[in-house]
């Protein structure tokens, strides 16, 4: 039976090294908020919820996603996951748990953590480029009173939360056995977070999602770097409005984020 699956995404971090807060870092025109929160929702079927630090300003978002506050500052991500199953409730069972500084982050890898999350699992954990990925893994809903019951004690690692949960890690192999990943994000990229500037700098000067763009009555689509939906309609040569997006349907927002192999067609049928 399929049980229905939300998203997280923390934003509350301290950004300590980076110098500024992350969830405000400008990417392609849009926010590192902006791409996370709107990759997530691309690949679950429940509500997305944003946690942020007490009182944090957030860049603007799409009214479909749904903010949560952090009950006390700075004690770390399991505060935010706490945050956010309150939020959600019984709205899912399961939860895709994500910070917000992936941002080659790929739909394609966060549905197969969701799926590799089996019956008997509590967490379905990615482990790649030499480290364990808690905020880019796949959670049980029901593991709230776990968490909660560390943070009443003061326990803030996600090594103690784990040593209470029923783990399965997923290394690099079982991450590309799905065929969606391998293509679309053979080197994990969709797992390398950025921490201080000059990582920052060096994600950001990657090129753009490889993605095909259509203006409407074309006979043929084109190839394009686009990060969203506005630039995707520059390379196209048509005014900023809504496109199919292959698979998913019309969207609007210029700044909805775009990944490697999407598809778009422009044109007055999406009006």
């Amino acid at each position: 039976m399929h049980e229905r699956a939300a998203g997280i995404v923390l934003a509350g971090g301290r950004s300590q090294r980076m110098g500024t807060p992350k969830a405000l870092l400008e990417w392609h025109g849009s926010t590192l908020l902006r791409r996370a929160a709107g990759i997530v929702a691309r690949a679950v079927d429940g509500p997305v919820v944003v946690v942020r630090a007490p009182a944090q300003t957030l860049p603007p978002l799409p009214e479909r996603f749904e903010v949560a506050e952090d009950a006390r500052e700075g004690r770390g991500p399991l505060q935010g996951i706490a945050a956010g199953l309150a939020a959600i409730g019984d709205r899912a069972g399961v939860v895709y748990v994500s910070g917000v500084d992936l941002p080659l982050l790929h739909p394609a890898l966060i549905r197969h953590v969701l799926h590799s999350l089996r019956p008997q699992d509590d967490v379905a954990l990615p482990r790649a480029h030499g480290y364990a990925q808690p905020l880019a893994a796949a959670y049980r809903a029901a593991i709230g009173p776990s968490l909660d019951g560390l943070l009443e004690l003061g326990r803030l690692g996600t090594r103690e939360l784990f040593a209470q949960l029923r783990v399965r890690e997923l290394d690099e192999a079982a991450l590309l056995a799905d065929g969606d990943v391998a293509v679309l994000d053979p080197a994990l990229d969709s797992l390398l977070n950025i921490n201080d500037p000059r990582e920052y700098e060096h994600a950001r000067a990657r090129p753009a999602p490889a993605v095909t763009v259509r203006a409407d009555g074309a006979t043929q689509p084109r190839a394009a770097r686009a990060a969203t939906l506005e630039q995707a309609a520059i390379v196209a040569g048509v005014a900023i409005g809504p496109a199919t997006l292959e698979g998913r349907g019309v969207i609007r927002d210029p700044h909805e984020p775009l990944v490697t192999g999407d598809a778009l067609t422009f044109g007055a049928a999406c009006s």
